[in-house]
């Protein structure tokens, strides 16, 4: 948990520090805004390439592994004084979490009985979501009182505390033979219907959310003091759906990820019709945030359940897939402003939200009506 939450700090630090990087450094904003867009490509570019090449080594190395990459790389971008530099930086720190959700999820579940790992995975999740709410905000306060290299320098102390407690306690053997290492329910149809459903909604969510600051500013009026504060809001809706998904997660695991799914498109079209509204924009924005961190949880742990081999490379394929799925979102977003605005952005967020949607029941109207030998 403490290893999940780290890493997702260190991928959104540069969020809040743009402005203190950018003097500093001497570069423009959007330069180190690619800090992050670079950094999610590089996960969705090399999740599967390094599950497979690492899917004989054991799992205790792996991760220690993954932690000293992690420590070693924020304590060269935290000494950084040059751009070229910090984005290298950035580019291990990126490689070292593209395997680490690959790995993680079963190691995590292996550890505890089929019957609860759904409750496994939301714990996690909700570890890795409160990066957002705790880490990302504690980050730029203290960045904003001192300078950008001290936020920036925190990740390498948790990764060192996370990589101590693993290579101590965590019991070494062959990747194959873990408990969680295949899928309780293998399903190469299935497979393919969530990697397809995650996809379309992590391009939906994030095509309208990369521009909820415009949204917020220029349809529903807010001044940008009190933009600052919904994000808070935004924020805390995260980890709280997890927790809410994450209880139910063993006993619905399909309903779950339907339900996630439908709500972030409820979120994303909700703004679309009535965002000039202030209450409804907060609403709305509350809603999408409940549903943002449980779409991938959802998936993650359908992956440990239908992963037709390894349950890594499906794990890793389906965080590849999402990550590609994000920097689509943003993309298509940009294209999407200049020809119908902000609140057009949304609509079309919501509608690939809502093809995802039609995915998932699509495939369940396909088992209900199939014949009882293709079933």
């Amino acid at each position: 948990m403490l290893a999940a939450f780290t890493f997702n700090t260190a991928e959104n630090l540069p969020v809040g520090l743009l402005e203190l990087i950018s003097e500093s450094l001497r570069v423009s904003v959007s330069a180190v805004g690619l800090l992050v867009t670079g950094y999610g490509v590089t996960v969705a570019l090399a999740s599967l390439p390094l599950a497979h090449v690492m899917r004989a080594v054991p799992r205790r190395h792996v991760l220690t592994g993954l932690l000293a990459a992690l420590v070693v790389s924020s304590l060269v971008a935290a000494s950084a004084t040059s751009y070229w530099l910090l984005l290298a930086a950035r580019l291990l720190t990126a490689l070292a979490q593209a395997l680490f959700w690959a790995v993680m999820g079963p190691v995590a579940a292996g550890l505890f009985a089929p019957e609860v790992r759904g409750r496994v995975i939301g714990a996690l999740s909700v570890a890795g979501s409160l990066a957002l709410v705790l880490g990302v905000p504690a980050a730029t306060w203290l960045g904003r009182r001192s300078d950008w290299q001290v936020p920036v320098a925190i990740p390498a102390a948790l990764g060192l505390v996370a990589l101590v407690t693993i290579a101590v306690l965590l019991p070494t053997s062959r990747p194959e033979e873990e408990r969680a290492a295949h899928g309780t329910n293998p399903d190469a149809r299935r497979f393919g219907t969530v990697l397809a459903a995650g996809t379309l909604s992590a391009t939906g969510a994030f095509a309208g959310y990369t521009y909820i600051v415009k949204f917020l500013g220029d349809v529903s009026g807010f001044p940008p003091s009190t933009v600052s504060a919904l994000f808070v809001a935004f924020g805390v809706a995260c980890p709280a759906g997890v927790s809410i998904t994450g209880a139910l997660l063993d006993r619905f695991p399909r309903a779950a990820l339907t339900t996630a799914v439908a709500t972030q498109a409820v979120g994303m079209l909700g703004p679309y019709a009535a965002g000039t509204g202030q209450v409804a924009a907060v609403a709305f924005l509350v809603l999408m945030g409940g549903a943002l961190g449980p779409v991938f949880m959802t998936t993650q742990n359908e992956m440990l359940r239908c992963a037709p081999g390894r349950t890594d490379i499906a794990l890793a394929a389906n965080s590849g897939a999402y990550n590609a799925g994000i920097a689509a979102g943003a993309a298509l977003g940009g294209l999407v402003l200049p020809l119908a605005d902000v609140r057009g952005a949304f609509l079309v967020g919501g509608l690939l939200s809502v093809g995802a949607c039609a995915v998932l029941l699509g495939e369940r109207l396909l088992l209900h009506h199939a014949p009882e030998w293709a079933a």
